[in-house]
């Protein structure tokens, strides 16, 4: 028979589990992209830090972090951590709304940081290394098909999932978002106000997602949601570039 732990041990516990499982991602992704990229350049399919290989490197980061995860849940025990299933058609119309609601937020919170004269700093990630429209274009599907869901499943999948075996939804929503954020901090370009400006505007979207998972209880819909949202700011670099 497993002994219980004392809850703030547990706490702990699951805590450093999630941050453990955050670097873990990291470290495979990191091991993974490069590598993935630079074999396309010597087969000659790809330039050597041209479009494609950026593009090729995302993928293969995005990969990492299913692989981590893979062994992760399985490393821990915890393959019923992930919770998914097919969206309904509720779940759908829930996906594109969260969606237009994410990219809401996203321009209020800049809007009002330019009202107290701050702004936050650019994603590396979209600053293209060639040609920006093929780019965007390819980042759109990227974007809604790898990007979103791949980063809830670590992070509203396997972290707010973990969290929440430990703590109420707010707190578990709040940690995993924060951890969310955070993660964020290395690829962003600015000032250091700037570059926490981001992540905060990052945590407040993290939230939505977090309390999307809550609510559904099935990870593609803020991995989804989370898709059209990035997809949308592609979109929207796409129609200002062409």
């Amino acid at each position: 028979m497993t002994e219980e732990l004392p809850a703030p041990v547990d706490a702990a516990l699951r805590v450093a589990s999630a941050v453990f499982a955050i670097v873990f991602a990291l470290v495979v992704a990191s091991a993974l992209a490069t590598p993935f990229a630079d074999l396309a350049v010597r087969l000659g399919l790809v330039a050597d830090g041209g479009n494609g290989w950026q593009l090729l490197r995302t993928l293969g980061q995005f990969a990492g972090f299913l692989v981590a995860v893979a062994g992760y849940l399985v490393f821990t025990d915890q393959r019923d951590l992930l919770r998914f299933s097919r969206p309904s058609l509720r779940e759908v119309g829930i996906v594109f709304g969260a969606g237009i609601l994410l990219l809401g937020l996203q321009y209020s919170s800049l809007f009002a940081l330019r009202e107290v004269g701050l702004s936050t700093g650019q994603n590396q990630a979209v600053v293209p290394a060639g040609d920006p429209v093929g780019y965007y274009l390819a980042m759109v599907a990227v974007s809604l098909f790898v990007v979103g869901p791949v980063e809830e499943v670590l992070f509203r999948g396997v972290v707010q999932g973990g969290l929440r075996r430990a703590f109420d939804a707010p707190p578990a929503i709040l940690l995993a978002s924060v951890l969310f954020g955070l993660v964020h901090l290395s690829g962003i370009q600015g000032t250091a106000v700037e570059r926490w400006a981001y992540v905060a505007v990052v945590i407040l979207l993290g939230c939505v997602l977090g309390y999307l998972y809550e609510r559904t209880g099935n990870v593609l819909v803020p991995g989804l949601a989370h898709g059209v949202y990035n997809a949308a700011i592609y979109a929207v670099l796409l129609a200002n570039a062409v």
